[in-house]
């Protein structure tokens, strides 16, 4: 017999248990075994005010932006109607079907106001990462160091010469949040503005960078710090797209995982950008690390020309021989007062005798155009040499295939998160989104880690 839908829209009374209707194998059901946010509300006090109305609960807003970074909902709107929609999220948010889904905007006045001034963002993720490492995720034997590039809410019409920073002289109160937060680092900047090649008007910060084989575009970098037991996150941060900034967060995230979880890895795998003589020196001699790096030499372009590896170094006598056994030396002669030797470079430089080379028959080979050899050897030329003999170790060709798992993790961004482009402007704009997306990350891989119930990785994506 033929079925008939009954009108039950009339219904005075429901009995409705949101929890029945999420399935047992949702992802948000084994994030929110891991979630604690128990602490947020103390943490924030201090930034709410003592009087007024009360505020939409700061909890429910991290659960709604951890649902949006989770699931790839970028925009704050949208994300709203899906919370209002899906029961899971619902669920999740604990909101019940008769509260209200907060207001779109909320979100930007809570983001750029009481959130970032308390770093809000920072301690969730510390919260998070801390439960990694009760659950076991984080063995501190290797960590692995990477960079990616992130696209910029930028458009390429808005790109100027580097002198453009006259053009930000606004009328107070007429120039944008991310233009003051620029200018108000200006006077600390690394590098002066004439340096650079293009400047972005509406977001002075980001990077004017391109990828090999396409256009140029405005960019910050993520830089992502990784334990290689489970791909787990132990740190973020965010930078300008530009190798000398991206190699300085290596110092500032592995000092700061030290001082506030006590935790320093034995060994730390990068790619060759990170493995430049000054990294490679605090590495080995200030902390301790073994560095499965490959050594970053900047290539002879002279053909024909014996190379400095056809000298011998002598650590005792402090000098080079060259094949024919002629020293080269620091100083050929005593000073009155002693010398470093130590050039703007971070070199010194080891010079033969100008008698020997004169007379030498392989001048020709060795130095055809100078009348003596020199070698710049630099001042952490040990820890390079530390860098070589890791190398050749039975664990380093393991650990450029444990180095792939910051490049996943990086492919899992953009494709799965949709953050091939940031959303807000500012360096700290995109350190905001840098910080929510890894605790999404870290969220998921512990879901999916240690959930039973939890579905199965695709392609290895956590």
């Amino acid at each position: 017999m033929m079925g008939e839908q009954r009108d039950s829209q009339q219904r005075l009374f429901y009995s409705f248990n949101l929890d029945e209707h999420v399935p047992a194998d949702h992802l948000l059901r084994g994030i929110n075994q891991f979630l604690d946010l128990c602490d947020l509300r103390s943490y924030l006090c201090p930034f709410y005010s003592h009087t007024g109305r009360p505020s939409i609960d700061p909890e429910l807003m991290i659960r709604m932006l951890i649902v949006g970074y989770c699931f790839g909902i970028r925009s704050e709107r949208r994300l709203c109607e899906e919370v209002h929609l899906n029961l899971a999220y619902r669920w999740f948010c604990r909101l019940g079907l008769e509260e209200a889904v907060p207001e779109h905007s909320t979100f930007s006045k809570n983001r750029h106001g009481r959130f970032r001034e308390s770093d809000a963002f920072r301690h969730v993720f510390e919260t998070v990462l801390e439960r990694c490492i009760t659950e076991g995720l984080v063995g501190a034997e290797g960590f692995a160091i990477d960079a990616s590039v992130v696209k910029a809410d930028a458009a390429r019409a808005s790109a100027g010469p580097g002198q453009a920073a006259g053009r930000f002289a606004y009328g107070p109160g007429q120039a944008s949040r991310a233009v003051r937060e620029y200018l108000e680092g200006l006077e600390v900047a690394d590098r002066p503005e004439s340096a650079r090649s293009s400047i972005c008007v509406t977001d002075p910060a980001a990077e004017w960078t391109c990828a090999p084989g396409g256009p140029a575009f405005f960019a910050y970098s993520t830089n992502y710090l990784v334990d290689v037991r489970a791909g787990v996150i132990v740190d973020v941060e965010a930078t300008s797209a530009h190798r000398t900034q991206e190699v300085g967060a290596t110092r500032t995230m592995i000092d700061r995982v030290e001082e506030r979880f006590g935790i320093k890895p034995e060994y730390l795998i990068g790619d060759t950008a990170y493995g430049n003589a000054a990294t490679l020196g605090w590495l080995v001699k200030d902390k301790q690390i073994d560095p499965y790096i490959p050594v970053w030499t900047r290539a002879d372009g002279r053909e024909g020309i014996m190379p400095n590896s056809d000298f011998t170094w002598h650590e005792k006598k402090d000098e080079y021989h060259c094949p024919r056994g002629q020293p080269l030396r620091r100083e050929w002669r005593p000073f009155r007062t002693s010398r470093t030797h130590s050039s703007k470079a971070a070199t010194i430089i080891y010079r033969a005798s100008q008698r020997d080379c004169a007379s030498c028959p392989l001048k020709r080979r060795c130095c055809p155009n100078t009348s003596m050899r020199k070698i710049a050897r630099s001042i952490h030329e040990q820890a390079r040499d530390v860098a070589r003999e890791m190398a050749k170790r039975r664990g380093y060709r393991q650990s450029r295939r444990d180095r792939k798992k910051v490049e996943m993790l990086f492919a899992h961004f953009k494709r799965i998160l949709k953050m091939d482009r940031l959303r807000l402007r500012g360096i700290n704009g995109a350190r905001d989104e840098f910080l929510l997306a890894a605790i999404a990350q870290n969220l998921r891989r512990m879901a999916k880690k240690l959930c039973p119930t939890a579905p199965p990785m695709v392609l290895g994506y956590p």
